[in-house]
Formats: structure tokens, C-alpha cells, sequence
């Protein structure tokens, strides 16, 4: 009975405001949805990708493939994944989740980051974060990375600690630094959440964050969580930035 309610309400809905796209604001069949315009437009990494940082690949499915540069210098984290690459309509969705205000886009987002962390996801995992420091939080008003945490802990019924790590320095914008200057900038930044280190010790941890690009912010992240005693740290992103782009 409530089913039915629950599909009436809906539909009623529906017939006021129509399902839109997400991206454009074309019809669309469902909730939170794409149209096929821009389904198309945005580059899901569902094809082989490097195991560490979720980089595309050429070649067919394989598990366990590196690129070049994370068989030079393995990152800090175990292994990642990323739903899309941070171009096109990929990168307009995260633009505008991040700085337009467009918190409803944690929704589709949730269902994405569940189907692309599916293969890192191990028993008694934690899902956390990459936290912002409190002014930026103050600014922003949200924190775009603990929303799709909190996302994809709904559509796994994994257990979120959202402040398992905490930014107890303002390390400013990275946009403009090279990957060494990332990676300075980051050093001391993050830290676990002393209330919270007892959580951490011998359980695996799944960084969740909205875009990587040199990977200095996840590296701070997963050293901390390694330095606290957790067995595994992996991470998942919306999307991922080419190496060079």
C-alpha cells in the first residue's frame, strides 16, 4: 500500500515538474538523470584503467594494470577508481556541484561512485572524506567531498565517519602549483581526528574526494590513515584529471 502511495506521489510530482537532466535541463524519464546527449558527453572510465590511480588505459578489460607513473612512484593509497574523466560534461557536473551550489548532484553521484569503488570495497571498510579546513567550509557552506561520502555510504550501507580526518591547516588553492608544489603544499596538512583514531586501527579505509589531479591531497589523507593503523586505504573520485591535463 505505502508502495503505491509512494508511486502516486511521484507521479503526481512528475506531472508539475517533469524529471529534468541534470547537466542541461532536457526531459528525461527519471530523477537525477542524464539526457542521451549528455550521457554521451561525459567519459565514463568503465573501460581498463590503471589499478592505482583509476588513470584510462588503452586495451580491454585486465586487472591489476599500472601506467607508467604509478609503476615509477606507487602512490601512497592502495588503489583508486574515478566515475568520469574531468572533461566535458564530467567536468560542468563538478563545477557546479562544487562551487554553483548544485547539492542535489550528490544523488546521481552516489549511484556512480557505488558502481566504480565496487571492485575496493572489502569487509568492515570505512568510508571517509578528504576533509576542508573550516574557513573554506565557512565559505563554501558545504563539504562537496563529505556529501558524495555520504552518498555512497547510502547506496552501499557502508559505515561514514565524516570527520575521520581533519585540515588543521589552510593550505589554500593548488590551482597554479606544480605536482611538487602540491605535494609540499600538503605536507602536515591533514590529520586523523584523535576522537576517532580508535575507528581507524586495522580496518580499511576508502577515501572518497571529487576530483584527483596530481594526487597530493588523497597522498596527505592516506598517509595519516596509514600512520593511525589502517589495513588498507583505497580511494574513489567523481572524476579524474589526465595526466598533463
Amino acid at each position: 500500500m505505502q508502495t503505491l502511495v509512494a508511486r502516486g506521489g511521484r507521479a503526481a510530482l512528475h506531472a508539475l515538474y517533469p524529471p529534468q537532466c541534470v547537466a542541461c535541463a532536457a526531459p528525461v524519464a527519471e530523477d537525477f538523470g542524464l539526457c542521451p546527449d549528455c550521457w554521451r558527453d561525459v567519459d565514463f572510465l568503465d573501460g581498463l584503467v590503471c589499478d592505482a590511480c583509476g588513470l584510462s588505459l588503452p586495451g580491454g578489460p585486465e586487472d591489476g594494470v599500472l601506467c607508467d607513473g604509478c609503476l615509477r612512484v606507487p602512490p601512497v593509497w592502495s588503489r583508486a577508481r574515478a566515475v568520469f574523466t574531468y572533461s566535458g560534461t564530467g567536468r560542468r557536473l563538478v563545477l557546479a556541484f562544487k562551487h554553483g551550489d548544485r547539492t542535489e548532484l550528490h544523488r546521481p553521484a552516489g549511484r556512480w561512485l557505488k558502481k566504480a569503488a565496487e571492485p575496493l570495497l572489502l569487509p568492515d571498510t570505512l568510508i571517509a572524506p578528504v576533509p576542508l579546513h573550516w574557513r573554506r567550509l565557512l565559505l563554501r557552506r558545504y563539504n562537496q567531498s563529505a556529501l558524495l561520502a555520504q552518498a555512497l555510504a547510502r547506496e552501499t550501507g557502508i559505515e561514514c565517519v565524516v570527520d575521520l580526518l581533519h585540515r588543521p591547516r589552510s593550505t589554500g588553492s593548488q590551482e597554479g602549483r606544480d605536482r611538487a608544489g602540491r605535494f609540499a603544499n600538503m605536507t602536515g596538512a591533514i590529520r586523523c581526528t584523535p576522537r576517532r583514531m580508535a575507528r581507524i586501527a586495522g580496518r580499511p579505509v576508502l577515501l572518497v574526494d571529487d576530483v584527483l589531479t596530481s594526487g597530493a591531497t588523497l597522498a596527505a589523507c592516506a598517509a595519516a590513515l596509514r600512520a593511525a593503523g589502517a589495513s588498507d586505504v583505497t580511494a574513489v573520485v567523481l572524476a579524474r584529471v589526465a595526466k598533463g591535463g
